[in-house]
């Protein structure tokens, strides 16, 4: 499409004979992310002015408290040094980004003055760089201000090798953070980076700087958050509550409502649905997707509360660990030195990868919580591939096995070379999860495999303590479920996991994604090739010959696109349910009917 015909369908927006979403989805179409779209009505005057209730409210307070519940607690409060989920919903109370995507995937200003664009001067054309002009007026809980030196230290801090973060791959093509005034901040890159948005949330340099590098995980505010958010730190016990205070000099106008905010943590995720739909009890639960869908839509008849259900790039799969976690090598399980005694063989990976029953999986076990997929990478829409094909045959598994030369024991039990094909296989502790796992037990048998099943706690499955060697970081076990949260609505972050530099290792605190410590050239360099180019068609061509690759390889199987579901009174307003952010993105938003 011509330069003259984008002005042209712009012209047609202005004009009321084309929407907002028509635009972006011609635009999409054609390649185009849907940020960029949407910069491109901004540039044009046609900026998207957020939704907002009706009845929003005119002063600050006088809500009353808010009580939510995490099943899966929280037990770290420092957003750098955090690796999942858990987590970053309970500092999103306390900290806040420059920036945050909305449900539809635009860019929305929190600490930033504006979205950076060519048409305001953010972006450099030739993507080298991106300045962010800071909101004035914002200080941290304690009364220091939040300057542009913040967001400098927050770069140093977790660029730093030696502070352990897993969030250190973002800043990888980072060339250079400064402070150009007390409010401007220069991003210089490495090279053209398509994929600019590298910030996430702001640490108080005041803070943090005694504890920066090898001291983070001493740091005492690492449990006591000083944020710029919407509420200031009460309490927090690990693992089991979290309590914040309005704070009287949020920089937003009114805002927060309500006067405090509660996360309960522990229990499971059928009780925390059952208190916010049944009983009320609750007014807020996150993450209740693990809930059987028919359970849920019972819960809902009670007429207090409603699931909203979302899908993004949530992909719930088989990881296959390529290392040998029963060997340890200078102290340390699942080592980079050593492989896999079976997994790496083509056959055994060949024939786990068509004993995975999805429909079944998808129909029986999730309902409208999840839909089938052979893709790993599944959205946005042009970056999903069309090449993978799936199938669940429990016959070409054992003609696979077969044609490896794995012969049958007399137990049944497939063995070769002396090695008997037995797996343990581990998931975070959770309904759907197990049953998940059942399913995929009872095919392999079939196959002539054994597998064990274990579970660990999903507080400690997805820890970030390098002490716990349960965490799916470690991976102490052949075989992993596990579900991955794409994030932005850009696959960058979602396929990083994969490349060389991210295995995780005891040298670096196991506090990379790499699990599988799968270690492939061709897919580093399709990954370095996206990571400069320019050209959104191209860029989207490159990582759909990621996706197949790893697909392909064997080292995981995909299983479900999971959906985001949260549990939420009837009587709550201006939740916007945000499959791209954590859940508390616009906390400061949220009200309540009287």
């Amino acid at each position: 499409m011509s330069e003259d015909e984008v002005r042209g369908l712009l012209d047609d927006v202005r004009a009321g004979r084309l929407s907002r979403r028509e635009f972006v989805q011609a635009m999409v179409a054609l390649g185009l992310t849907a940020p960029l779209a949407s910069q491109l009505l901004a540039g044009a005057g046609m900026a998207q002015t957020p939704a907002r209730p009706a009845s929003a409210p005119t002063k600050r307070g006088g809500g009353g408290a808010l009580r939510a519940l995490s099943w899966d607690a929280p037990s770290l409060l420092n957003p750098i040094l955090a690796l999942g989920l858990k987590d970053w919903n309970a500092c999103a109370i306390f900290y806040e980004p420059l920036v945050y995507f909305d449900p539809s995937g635009n860019l929305a200003p929190v600490l930033a003055q504006e979205v950076p664009s060519l048409q305001n001067g953010g972006l450099a054309k030739d993507g080298m760089s991106v300045t962010w002009k800071l909101k004035h007026g914002v200080s941290w809980h304690d009364g220091k201000p939040f300057t542009a030196h913040d967001v400098v230290f927050t770069w140093e801090y977790t660029a730093d090798p030696a502070t352990g973060s897993p969030a250190v791959g973002v800043y990888k093509n980072v060339k250079q953070v400064e402070a150009l005034d007390p409010h401007t901040v220069k991003v210089s890159f490495t090279q053209p980076t398509p994929f600019w948005t590298v910030t996430g949330f702001i640490m108080p340099r005041h803070i943090f700087e005694p504890y920066k590098g090898a001291k983070s995980r001493e740091a005492p505010n690492n449990l006591k958050p000083v944020g710029t958010g919407p509420y200031r730190f009460v309490d927090f016990k690990p693992g089991d509550l979290v309590k914040g205070e309005l704070n009287p000099n949020y920089h937003v106008t009114n805002r927060p409502f309500f006067d405090s905010v509660e996360v309960k943590g522990g229990g499971d995720a059928v009780s925390a649905a059952r208190a916010v739909l049944q009983t009320g009890e609750y007014d807020y639960a996150s993450e209740v997707g693990g809930v059987e869908d028919d359970v849920l839509q019972r819960l809902e008849q009670g007429g207090k509360g409603r699931v909203a259900i979302g899908f993004g790039g949530r992909i719930t799969h088989v990881q296959l660990n390529q290392t040998d976690p029963w060997t340890e090598v200078d102290g340390e399980r699942s080592s980079v030195k050593t492989v896999h005694p079976f997994l790496t063989d083509p056959a055994v990976r060949g024939a786990l990868a068509v004993l995975v029953d999805r429909a079944s999986i998808q129909e029986q076990i999730l309902g409208r919580l999840g839909q089938s997929t052979g893709n790993f990478l599944n959205a946005p829409e042009r970056f999903r591939s069309r090449n993978i094909r799936w199938e669940f045959s429990i016959d070409k598994a054992n003609q696979l096995l077969d044609a490896g030369g794995w012969k049958r024991g007399a137990d049944g039990v497939r063995v070769r070379d002396g090695k008997r094909l037995k797996m343990l296989f581990t998931t975070a502790t959770n309904a759907l999860s197990q049953k998940m796992q059942a399913v995929i037990k009872q095919a392999a048998a079939k196959a002539g495999i054994e597998m064990e099943l274990k579970t660990v706690a999903v507080t400690s499955f997805y820890s970030s303590d390098p002490a716990n060697p349960d965490t799916y970081t470690h991976f102490y076990s052949d075989l992993q479920l596990a579900t991955y949260v794409m994030g932005p609505p850009d696959p960058a972050l979602l396929m990083r996991v994969f490349i060389s530099d991210a295995v995780a290792t005891r040298e670096n605190k196991w506090q990379r994604f790499n699990v599988w410590r799968w270690r492939n050239e061709e897919y580093d360099r399709l990954y370095k090739a996206a990571e400069t180019e320019m050209d959104p068609v191209k860029r989207a061509a490159l990582f759909i010959r990621m996706n197949d690759l790893v697909v392909q390889s064997g080292i995981v199987v995909p299983i479900v696109l999971r959906a985001k579901a949260a549990a939420m009174s009837t009587r709550l307003r201006g939740i916007e349910h945000n499959v791209y952010e954590v859940d508390f993105w616009n906390l400061a938003f949220w009200s309540r009917e009287a």
